[in-house]
């Protein structure tokens, strides 16, 4: 199906499969960058803004595009002239693209439910890797803790099966911050990570060593 007849379908008719194919159109297809450098979008992170139509700017090969975002810390809005956008990018997943191929890692068996502390069961632990965090991901991710802060924000992965981990951050490294808080800085920090990672803000009491991020 070609990118424009996918960009044609109502909003009710955009499910997961619409989402799969525009993704696999959207990356063999070119757009034209509506500016020259990023705009912050209504949630205030940095986006570069570009049209599938034209604009005053060349047709850029998409994966190209997406290869120079990789390691900038940048979002993508693709035609934020509509009403609607037909689509936002978050960094998380451009560099998770750059990574595996896909924009959204389909990990059925990573459930939705939030991990919850149990003292009297035992907890695999790890850190996350290079690959589970690559070296520039990483540094973009630090830069922005540092804009908030926080000198060296602190790390485990947790686990109850050895499987599904939870990319867990020291409350104690991000200055405490009040219960009221703690959902707006995971939604912040699942900004810069894919989407299918599982976060979570925990104390570092009786748990394994935390590691600097």
């Amino acid at each position: 199906m070609s990118l424009q007849t996918l960009l044609d379908a109502p909003e009710e008719m955009r499910n997961q499969k619409w989402e799969v194919d525009f993704f696999t159109a959207f990356v063999d297809e070119s757009v034209h960058l509506v500016y020259p450098d990023p705009k912050p979008g209504p949630d205030k992170w940095p986006y570069m803004m570009a049209q599938t139509t034209a604009t005053t700017y060349p047709a850029e090969p998409t994966k190209k595009l997406l290869h120079w975002l990789h390691d900038k810390g940048i979002g993508l809005v693709i035609n934020a002239n509509k009403k609607l956008p037909d689509y936002v990018f978050t960094y998380g997943m451009i560099w998770n693209f750059q990574e595996t191929g896909k924009f959204i890692s389909d990990f059925t068996s990573i459930s939705d439910t939030k991990l919850e502390l149990d003292t009297n069961q035992n907890y695999y632990y790890g850190y996350p890797s290079q690959t589970f965090i690559p070296p520039y991901a990483r540094k973009i991710l630090k830069d922005f803790f540092l804009q908030q802060g926080v000198i060296s924000p602190k790390v485990v992965l947790l686990s109850k099966n050895e499987s599904d981990f939870d990319l867990c951050f020291s409350l104690e490294s991000l200055g405490n911050p009040p219960p009221k808080e703690h959902e707006g800085i995971l939604e912040a920090i699942s900004w810069f990570l894919p989407s299918h990672y599982r976060l979570c803000l925990i104390s570092e009491k009786n748990l394994p060593k935390f590691q600097a991020l």
